[in-house]
């Protein structure tokens, strides 16, 4: 379905462009990584940021999180009123990695990305999204 340039679903809803969609993720700071934790699905709530086309996390040592490295993470964020009336999703899919190099956690450290944690020694994780698509209500 096609109405003044812009693209809709099936449910009415117009599909956001890529651009629109990273525009949207590097303009909020809390978002939901959805991971697989003993095969069960987990939904945990995180700070991040987005660097580039890819979302950084700063995790603490012993974080529920960490079994989500090296894995494919679902990421979404989302902007609704609550009479449903207006509002947007984004949601990405993508590998998430732990960032060990030195160089990059220069970088990543620079970040505007607070410790969330207790001890002295946090973790570096950057989903690469591959995949991002959004919806908002007309």
């Amino acid at each position: 379905m096609e109405q003044r340039g812009a693209m809709y679903d099936a449910a009415g809803f117009q599909v956001l462009s890529r651009d629109e969609c990273l525009r949207l993720l590097g303009s909020t700071a809390v978002g939901r990584l959805v991971y697989t934790d003993r095969a069960l699905p987990v939904v945990h709530p995180v700070v991040y940021v987005l660097d580039g086309e890819s979302v950084v996390l700063r995790v603490p040592e012993g974080s529920a999180m960490l079994v989500a490295r090296n894995t494919i993470v679902a990421f979404q964020i989302d902007e609704v009123v609550p009479d449903l009336s207006k509002g947007w999703s984004v949601m990405g899919v993508g590998h998430v990695v732990e960032v060990e190099d030195e160089c990059r956690l220069v970088h990543l450290r620079r970040l505007p990305l607070p410790s969330r944690g207790w001890g002295n020694h946090d973790h570096y994780l950057v989903v690469e999204l591959e995949v991002i698509s959004g919806r908002r209500i007309p």
